[in-house]
């Protein structure tokens, strides 16, 4: 597997117009970039096998499917032993209700986003997961009444610009 090379300007224009449309045919994707399908092809092959390209998948949009709620809870754990995150965290993958578990410097240890039925559900996972003996000391929740903003795109070409420039006001 070939992940020692460097992206160059089409390569991460092939990244950037695939994260906005994955299903993207090879033949409007190669329009976009400015290639031919044959070589277009086989630059995203060469992005995938490098591990450039995760995987491909559909974004549901769970409020036509159901009513639910997604609560970030601040996790604070008891010990601070390398075995104490690793027991914590194992155990958090096999919740299937958290969706985002970030380990954070400053006042907390754990970020978590859980996406419930209702709050009695949530309710349900939380005090579980503090039953379960995995180190949780105490946890502050708060739901989520609005999300104006939510981007699943990368900012690709704007972290690799090294000379980008703040936008002025």
């Amino acid at each position: 597997m070939a992940t020692d090379f460097r992206l160059d300007r089409i390569d991460i224009n092939i990244l950037t117009q695939l994260q906005k449309n994955g299903r993207m045919t090879n033949v409007k994707l190669a329009d976009v970039v400015g290639l031919s399908a044959s070589p277009c092809l086989q630059r995203v092959k060469r992005l995938e096998q490098a591990g450039f390209i995760k995987d491909y998948k559909a974004f549901l949009n769970i409020a036509k499917i159901t009513e639910y709620i997604t609560v970030y809870t601040e996790v604070y754990l008891n010990g601070h032993k390398r075995e104490d995150f690793i027991k914590f965290e194992n155990y958090l993958k096999q919740v299937d209700e958290i969706m985002e578990c970030h380990l954070i410097s400053g006042g907390y240890d754990y970020l978590l986003r859980f996406v419930t039925r209702n709050i009695a559900h949530y309710q349900e996972v939380i005090e579980s997961m503090v039953d379960s003996n995995i180190g949780i000391s105490k946890y502050f929740s708060y739901i989520v009444i609005k999300s104006p903003v939510i981007k699943e795109d990368m900012p690709i070409k704007k972290l690799l610009d090294h000379a980008h420039q703040p936008l002025s006001a």
